[in-house]
């Protein structure tokens, strides 16, 4: 591959795990012990980006996109659902199995699922794995249930299956749910025309770094096909190391929708000698290029393919006459979503706010209770009220008698609002 220029940085450099002061941490890569003290740094940025209030947004972008990525699964049971602006605790529930059959997609579900046994971790017993796929099949059936507007395509299992290993049943339904409204958009309308117009991207990215290259594969009439699985799974079908897939997705969930379409254009560039010395014809390039090597240096590939998408943004090539011609969704909608998780809180405060929520909405019910008997609503002087509030805190003690007092006074309203 051509290499691409760097950007040149006046007072920060980029170390093994993100920004470190020119001058102050260079001996912190010479040897394991101070990659590991690099790895802490790195740990520790990222507990401050989740504690701080608002969240840190952009400081947990940089360490998911950043080499090394999340670093562990933990880390990513944090982050990934901030990234996407999800509540932890405000999860859908799991789905049930009625009517699950009467979905239109639910045949092609089930035999995606079915045909997945790769995806899941070697070794794994077959009964925890048909626990696994039961799940899949749930989850994705209800995600397309609550978005009718949406369509499955084959490969949305694999994106499925590769967050249901990390993060569990429920933050998958509320993860692909946002996933699919707005990275994964253009991928799920009635027909291709919309993937089609990403894979178009593919030809101008080459042709600004290697023009040579470019006209090679235009000869060759290999097409974009061969990057069509890479690009709707986020490579997770065509890698068989789920570590691999992990640190993709740790890239693509802090970047732009386009990314994967960058990192499949650094591959290709990656492997020019190879393209080059291939026999020009459509069959034999496209043989070689749709083999992704298990060995690619993926940190490397990575740092490159964000480096192409500033030199090369999807705004100035969406100039070009061959994309002028359609508008991506998930690129119209990117900004939005973008701002949309800016001012996040942390979790600390998220769940005192659902605790006090739910508080709120147990003593709403007590009101609603006693409005059915013929009681008084909420509110000073009600003589029932308070009897229930009396009997409450002969129960469960003094803490409620306060907070059923607050209630008494300023109403369950009130009480949300001081929280």
């Amino acid at each position: 591959m051509k290499k691409l220029k760097r950007k040149k940085h006046n007072s920060v450099g980029v170390g093994v795990n993100g920004p470190v002061e020119r001058g102050k941490s260079t001996n912190c890569l010479a040897s394991k012990q101070d990659v590991n003290c690099g790895r802490k740094q790195k740990l520790a940025e990222i507990h401050q980006a989740l504690s701080s209030d608002p969240v840190d947004i952009e400081t947990l972008r940089r360490a998911a996109a950043s080499k090394g990525g999340l670093l562990t699964d933990e880390l990513r049971r944090k982050v990934w659902p901030k990234l996407l602006n999800i509540n932890v605790y405000e999860l859908p529930y799991k789905p049930g199995r009625d009517g699950q059959e009467n979905h239109k997609d639910y045949n092609q579900v089930v035999m995606d699922v079915r045909r997945s046994m790769k995806r899941f971790p070697k070794g794994m017993l077959s009964s925890e794995r048909a626990v696994l796929q039961e799940q899949l099949i749930g989850i994705i059936l209800e995600v397309l249930r609550c978005n009718p507007q949406l369509n499955y395509y084959q490969g949305y299992h694999d994106m499925a299956v590769t967050l249901l290993l990390v993060v569990g049943e429920r933050m998958t339904i509320a993860m692909l749910h946002t996933l699919s409204k707005y990275h994964l958009r253009d991928f799920m309308d009635p027909t291709m025309d919309s993937t089609k117009h990403i894979l178009n991207y593919l030809m101008p990215l080459l042709e600004e770094v290697d023009k040579e290259l470019h006209d090679f594969m235009i000869r060759a009439e290999v097409g974009t096909i061969f990057a069509l699985s890479w690009l709707i799974t986020w490579y997770g079908h065509v890698l068989s190391e789920f570590k691999q897939t992990l640190r993709l997705y740790d890239f693509f969930l802090a970047s732009h929708p386009m990314m994967p379409i960058y990192l499949a254009a650094t591959i290709v560039l990656h492997r020019e000698k190879e393209v080059k010395q291939t026999e020009c014809d459509m069959a034999m390039v496209h043989l070689l290029l749709s083999h992704i090597p298990q060995d690619l240096p993926y940190e490397l590939i990575i740092g490159q393919s964000q480096e192409l998408f500033d030199r090369f943004p999807p705004s100035l090539l969406a100039r070009r006459a061959e994309l002028r011609s359609r508008k991506s969704q998930s690129m119209s909608t990117f900004k939005t979503f973008q701002l949309s998780t800016l001012h996040q809180r942390p979790d600390s405060v998220l769940q005192r706010l659902t605790m006090s929520s739910r508080r709120a909405a147990r003593h709403s019910g007590l009101e609603v209770a006693l409005s059915r008997d013929g009681g008084q609503r909420w509110g000073k002087g009600s003589k029932m009220v308070k009897m229930a509030v009396w009997g409450l805190s002969a129960t469960l003690g003094a803490a409620v008698l306060a907070v059923a007092q607050t209630a008494l006074d300023w109403g369950p309203d009130m009480l949300l609002q001081l929280f």
